[in-house]
């Protein structure tokens, strides 16, 4: 079995004071992707290498402090390519996209923009980033199944948020970001490439978040959204093993999820 997990960790350098090292000792990941990272490997103290990963592999962004996303692996594998590689600039240098290859299947780390509260950014995430995305994952299908892990900025369905209805596009508003009728279209498309959202697909009726503001007390009151996924290739579903939310690891405003997998590398 194959252990992955995957977490939005807001700032590496920030966590790494918030028990981060010991919350992912105990679990224990196969591979670790992490997204949103903010930091340069040359910009991290000694504490980093307590993680005791032999692979390990950053995307960070061009403007420090931003974004940015890294994988750690207990496994070498066969490539590793960081972005789209295809010209493009304005989504390649916010350093959200790492992709690994292994034997068995490619595996995408992602850090998908957040189309702001105005929504300044959803007309690019809708007509340039995920179309060229979409383009990238189907070339990986083609060779092996992919595993898509995350944060993908946005919650799918109503079960998805704790308040929905005020979040949704309605005739008279927009919707709010990761939640408009836009997004969530888009992540259809996604999954109707050939993908399963691996915890909604075992958990159908399932109520868990793995994100949550850090204003209300919205943590402790448990008013979240799940944005945050693994995905994989129908290909794989029957190698599917669990897919959990650790929605009591701390340290971030988004928690940790994983995925156990009957693949062996």
């Amino acid at each position: 079995m194959l252990k992955l997990i995957s977490w939005n960790v807001n700032g590496i350098r920030a966590i790494l004071n918030k028990n981060f090292l010991e919350s992912i000792k105990e679990l224990n990941p196969d591979i670790l992707c992490l997204q949103e990272t903010k930091a340069h490997p040359s910009q991290l103290d000694e504490k980093i290498k307590q993680l005791s990963y032999k692979n390990c592999f950053w995307h960070s962004a061009e403007k420090k402090g931003y974004s940015g996303t890294a994988v750690f692996s207990k496994i070498k594998p066969l490539s590793v390519e960081y972005g789209l590689k295809e010209n493009n600039k304005n989504i390649d240098n916010e350093g959200r996209i790492i992709t690994l290859e292994f034997k068995k299947f490619y595996l995408l780390n992602l850090y998908v923009p957040n189309a702001k509260r105005d929504l300044s950014r959803l007309e690019e995430k809708s007509k340039e980033w995920w179309p060229k995305l979409f383009r990238y994952i189907k070339k990986l299908e083609s060779k092996k199944p992919v595993i898509i892990c995350g944060d993908l900025n946005v919650a799918h369905k109503e079960i998805d948020l704790k308040n929905p209805q005020s979040n949704k596009t309605t005739k008279t508003k927009p919707g709010h970001a990761g939640f408009t009728d836009t997004e969530r279209n888009d992540f259809q498309k996604l999954l109707d490439l050939g993908y399963i959202d691996t915890f909604r697909y075992l958990y159908p009726d399932k109520i868990q978040y793995t994100w949550w503001s850090y204003m209300f007390n919205a943590r402790q009151k448990n008013i979240g959204w799940r944005i945050d996924y693994f995905l994989i290739s129908e290909k794989m579903k029957d190698k599917l093993i669990d897919s959990k939310i650790h929605d009591k690891i701390m340290g971030s405003d988004h928690c940790p999820i994983e995925l156990d997998i009957n693949i062996s590398e």
